[in-house]
């Protein structure tokens, strides 16, 4: 343990230290000894880091500062089962900052953020990081006691400030960084920090109690969220982190729906909504002031937590100032610019190499004048031309339109359900919807969105009261678990010709392609697919029903930000109904008319659009502005 006197002089330090900054306190963090910082700073010092993991190889040089709390990596590459994701860039991450990282599916972000988080680019040892890719281990150990569970990164580093603390400087600013960082682990009330954490992610007290293993694996990642924001790293990474947020079973012990709606279990979910859950992690990573990088489809995430997006395109990575507004702006200018002036080079370069053909070989004046643009030409060459501008590839979706049919097409009357008579979810549901619908639905997880959406397509039956449907009526409902139904040792056209017996393969081609998958990406095993073009599968299997309406259960999570842009602007050129439920803001904001809370065993009417509804939340949860 560190002695009171030693913690009396760091003190002492620590605050000469602030004075000499005029009052600007550092905020890093450090978990490893003042030994291994050293070797890691003469490693980097020496050049490049190298190291290959499995099929992954990384390589690059740290620019920066060993010591320094930025990180500026030169002659980055990265390369995965034989791919360049990255060839020869710069990626620099600088502490205070929070990057949104940016890039159609598969061109690399996971991989690279899985090689920053295993330290295969030359990361100073001083900065530690945690990487969010596994959900907690199953065990005894309660939720609450699983984030504050941290004691060996305390010990750890009290460990460290004995050694520093005992250097002829007396460890200096490293000892300051050590101190605060346990400061943010003091015990006395880390009990109490972890509790707020876990109950912003939709824990309640009692949920909180229970064992890790008595969780489903979407609420032990949460749990796993909560440890990352506890322990507050140096350089915290998250992919995909509102994914966790949606909408799941949060108990693995669901043998029976009605053991999952007993009493107890329905009382501890109907405080906190997955929407919530997001508008809480927004607010919390606005105040997060170290490094972090995230990756997420969701726009409206982006605008609220980045200081900055990284690009990846071309296998290269491009740092942009701003949020994700700021960047479409900034970009679009950029690219506009750019474009401008590959023309002007292009025209210039036609027009001398013309002038050169026409009179290299005329009269002895005209021959100098050619002369002479030959080597404006080579000058303009050697000195780089711009290049001409790659757009991203825009996936189009389409849906076939249907027609119409007389409304109301589907029609709750006095409907009541639960899955046990005496804990109903619904009572006296009276609503329509028809093919002009665009509904969302909102609402505390366990209130019943995803139930509602079964007892519309028939899968529930009401205790009470009917459901009408229009007989020529045609449903298809997309959730996660289709991907789950997906033959993957199958192509996507295979599949759909095996789904839909007798078809042409060139119709068939052409409704998968309508999707974007084409090419290769029809014939390959689905296996060796990514999750987001094995979701356009799905949804290729769905539009080729021909529904008249659509329910779709959290329908962008595997999508990146252009491919959900293109279901937007497929989904409101449609002219069927659509009923969603997303934890996209965005998404939500682009199709939805209407918004209808589901809560307290009733479906209302939102007077307002689905922003003034988020401000309702972060009102409702005390996180205004």
């Amino acid at each position: 343990m560190v002695s009171e006197a030693s913690k009396k002089k760091a003190a002492q330090k620590k605050a000469a230290a602030a004075a000499k900054r005029g009052g600007k306190a550092a905020a890093a963090s450090s978990s490893s000894s003042s030994s291994s910082a050293a070797a890691a700073a003469e490693k980097a010092a020496n050049g490049v880091a190298a190291l290959k993991l499995s099929d992954r190889t990384c390589t690059g040089v740290l620019a920066s500062h060993p010591l320094s709390r930025d990180i500026h990596i030169e002659s980055l590459s990265l390369t995965f089962h034989g791919h360049d994701l990255i060839v020869d860039s710069e990626l620099e991450l600088n502490y205070g900052r929070r990057y949104g990282l940016l890039g159609l599916n598969g061109c690399g972000k996971s991989t690279l953020l899985t090689a920053i988080g295993c330290r295969e680019l030359p990361i100073p040892e001083h900065m530690d990081i945690y990487h969010l890719s596994h959900e907690i281990e199953a065990s005894d150990m309660s939720a609450l006691q699983a984030v504050v569970n941290c004691d060996e990164e305390r010990v750890k580093l009290e460990k460290e400030a004995e050694i520093l603390s005992a250097q002829d400087d007396g460890g200096g600013e490293a000892l300051e960084r050590v101190y605060e960082r346990l400061d943010a682990m003091d015990a006395s009330t880390a009990e109490k920090r972890a509790a707020e954490i876990l109950f912003g992610l939709g824990f309640t007290k009692q949920m909180q109690a229970k064992k890790t293993k008595d969780f489903s694996g979407g609420w032990r990642m949460r749990i796993a969220l909560a440890r990352a924001l506890f322990m507050n790293p140096t350089i915290l990474l998250l992919d995909e982190p509102t994914n966790h947020l949606g909408y799941q079973t949060p108990f693995a012990l669901q043998r029976d729906p009605k053991e999952l709606f007993s009493s107890n279990v329905t009382n501890s979910l109907h405080s906190f909504a997955d929407l919530e859950a997001c508008v809480w992690l927004e607010e919390m990573l606005k105040k997060f002031d170290r490094i972090l990088v995230v990756i997420s489809h969701s726009q409206d995430f982006l605008n609220g937590v980045c200081t900055n997006i990284i690009h990846m395109q071309n296998k290269k990575l491009k740092l942009y100032t701003g949020n994700y507004d700021q960047y479409v702006q900034t970009r679009s200018e950029l690219e506009e610019n750019q474009m401008k002036q590959y023309k002007w080079e292009q025209e210039q370069i036609a027009s001398m190499k013309e002038y050169i053909a026409r009179f290299g070989h005329g009269s002895a004046k005209l021959a100098r004048q050619a002369q002479s643009k030959e080597k404006t030409l080579a000058k303009m060459e050697r000195g780089g031309l711009t290049e001409r501008v790659v757009r991203d590839r825009v996936l189009v979706f389409r849906f076939t339109d249907v027609g119409k049919l007389p409304p109301p097409v589907l029609q709750f009357v006095e409907v009541k359900f639960g899955y046990t008579p005496d804990n109903l979810i619904y009572k006296c549901l009276d609503f329509g919807v028809d093919l002009d619908s665009r509904i969302a639905l909102v609402g505390p997880n366990g209130a019943g969105k995803s139930t509602l959406l079964k007892l519309m397509t028939g899968d529930l039956v009401p205790l009470d009261g009917m459901v009408r449907r229009h007989n020529h009526l045609r449903i298809a409902q997309y959730h996660q678990h289709l991907a789950e139904k997906l033959d993957l040792d199958l192509s996507a056209l295979a599949y759909m010709m095996k789904e839909y017996p007798g078809t042409e393969e060139e119709k068939m081609r052409a409704a998968v392609g309508r999707f974007g998958l084409s090419g290769k990406a029809q014939v390959m095993p689905m296996k060796n697919l990514s999750d987001g073009q094995r979701s356009r599968v799905i949804f290729a299997w769905l539009a080729y029903r021909q529904p008249q309406l659509l329910l779709l259960d959290e329908p962008t999570n595997h999508l990146d930000i252009e491919t959900i842009d293109s279901l937007a602007e497929a989904l409101n050129e449609w002219d069927g109904g659509m009923v969603l439920v997303s934890h996209d803001f965005r998404l939500i904001n682009q199709v939805a008319q209407e918004i209808w809370v589901c809560e307290n065993q009733a479906v209302t009417r939102w007077e307002g659009d689905i922003m003034d509804f988020k401000a309702h939340l972060k009102s409702k949860a005390g996180l205004s502005d």
